[in-house]
């Protein structure tokens, strides 16, 4: 069983910033992949941005040059400084992990979400 917790959602006028930070814990042994999607309202779930164990890293063409993901691998989190916010980025944001447990076993985890509302 994977946790993750996600923190550093809220409400921010365009052009300005957040960072959201993503804990995760539990049986790890290794995690393969994290990053985050986000949902808005009335809209499938989309990929943000996602970075592996070697730190390689992919971005939504929607985000690329704005946001930044990163990953502390000592303490199982990854972050996501997000800058020039626009309105169309409103969205719950998700944490995701992809992980081996103790025993090899894998597992597909998300975070219960946290909100960004983008607004003036």
């Amino acid at each position: 069983q994977v946790q993750l917790v996600e923190s550093g959602g809220g409400l921010v006028q365009p052009g300005g910033s957040l960072r959201l930070s993503c804990a995760a814990s539990g049986n790890i042994f290794r995690i393969n992949l994290m990053g985050w999607y986000r949902q808005a309202p009335g809209k499938q779930r989309e990929l943000v941005a996602v970075i592996t164990t070697g730190g390689s890293t992919n971005y939504a063409d929607s985000v690329k040059g704005r946001f930044t993901i990163s990953r502390d691998n000592a303490k199982n989190t990854v972050y996501l400084q997000m800058k020039s916010l626009k309105p169309e980025d409103t969205a719950v944001y998700y944490c995701y992990a992809d992980t081996e447990g103790d025993w090899g076993e894998t597992s597909e985890d998300w975070g219960q979400g946290t909100q960004v509302t983008v607004s003036s």
